[in-house]
């Protein structure tokens, strides 16, 4: 199995605690009274350090503080793993470095401590520019405080981004249109919009399971869709991945890592990584529970609960997963680089020319591209690739 060669790597930092729980969040978030800062910050290094020590010499490219809402951590726990980050790694000269944020008062309140800790990009859980949409949804923030957030922002940093939720219970394609012509209007150079997805255990699943909860009609999510395509294109941000949309060179470094399937290491509870080792992808994961994880990274400076091998179908099914969300498509030469097979010797010719005469597909004789059709029905496309 060949890995990829480049000597580039991300790092994942999870913080997994929110003041509350969102109705249609199924990430690895959880609520507590009391936080021991000094403790998680402490653990964080030693896993960090951990995990360093199998891969020296590598560049570090991108930062990522995700959650949970790691707004919610001291800035000076950022600062310190940034430091730490900065000392064992080589670091690209334009070393992104991004935090998830909420619109709440108090945590717009801290912004100038993380850009002080060495924050240059903000990550905003805005979700919707409606009040009753974010009491629906279970944000704290109203509208007021997502655009003081906004502006707040943008006096700060140089590059921020924002996320919206579309196709919501009760959302027309007319109100939509007139949401995101306001969230254009306060962006800069980047916007990500993500199509309400109902995921298992979550409340809003239940909720859906009963009957009590309702999405809009298929073609009105497809309108939706297309709309936001082309209103975030006019205004100068084309659509990059599926739901992740910016100007030229505004694209999030560190999640492009993700879809072209580079090495990251992930750290923090639950999180995952992919890190190569003796020419070997690995894939890693951490403990989910906070309390577990806390204890063993405390006992043994690290909590892994799986770092093992992908086996080339797995690696050759989540290139391909990743990779057919960016509107750029899978490179072929990158494909072969880190799954040790071509696309041709991994795709059937038969398969490839009926999605494209479809019109879900393109194929280069370099790549393979989802056309925006094949984006909008990605899951059956993948399927279709990897299964027949």
């Amino acid at each position: 199995m060949i890995a990829d060669s480049t000597n580039d790597i991300a790092l994942y930092v999870h913080w997994p605690f929110c003041l509350s729980l969102c109705p249609y969040c199924d990430f690895n978030s959880h609520v507590r009274d009391t936080i021991d800062q000094g403790a998680w910050r402490d653990a964080l290094l030693r896993e960090l350090e951990h995990y360093a020590a199998q891969i020296p010499g590598r560049r570090l490219t991108s930062i990522f503080f995700g959650g949970g809402t790691p707004s919610l951590m001291p800035p000076d726990t950022a600062a310190a793993i940034i430091a730490r980050a900065r000392e064992i790694f080589g670091t690209d000269p334009t070393l992104e470095i991004t935090l998830e944020a909420n619109p709440t008062s108090a945590e717009t309140g801290v912004q100038e401590g993380f850009a002080a800790a060495g924050i240059n990009r903000l990550s905003l859980g805005i979700q919707a520019l409606d009040d009753a949409a974010l009491s629906a949804l279970g944000r704290t923030h109203s509208t007021a405080e997502a655009r003081a957030c906004i502006a707040r922002a943008a006096d700060l940093f140089d590059r921020f981004s924002f996320d919206l939720i579309y196709a919501r219970p009760g959302q027309t394609p007319e109100a939509w249109k007139a949401e995101l012509n306001t969230a254009i209007s306060l962006s800069r150079g980047h916007l990500s919009a993500y199509q309400l997805t109902i995921e298992p255990g979550t409340p809003f699943f239940l909720a859906q399971a009963r009957g009590a909860l309702e999405l809009p009609p298929e073609d009105d999510s497809a309108r939706m869709f297309e709309l936001t395509q082309q209103m975030l294109a006019d205004a100068g941000m084309p659509a990059y991945e599926i739901s992740n949309h910016a100007a030229p060179g505004a694209e999030s470094r560190h999640n492009l890592t993700y879809w072209r399937h580079r090495d990251y290491l992930g750290i923090g509870p639950g999180a995952h990584g992919r890190i190569s080792l003796n020419g070997v992808v690995h894939e890693t994961r951490q403990h989910r529970a906070p309390e577990i994880w806390l204890e063993r990274t405390q006992q043994q400076g690290h909590a892994t609960q799986r770092s093992t091998p992908l086996s080339t179908d797995l690696l050759v099914e989540e290139v391909t997963m990743m990779g057919l969300r960016l509107v750029a498509g899978i490179d072929g030469a990158a494909f072969a680089a880190r799954t040790g097979q071509t696309l041709a010797q991994r795709f059937a010719p038969d398969i490839i020319a009926r999605l494209t005469k479809a019109g879900y597909l393109e194929a280069r004789s370099d790549r393979l591209i989802a056309t925006a059709p094949g984006r909008q029905r990605l899951n059956a496309v993948i399927d279709t690739l990897l299964n027949s």
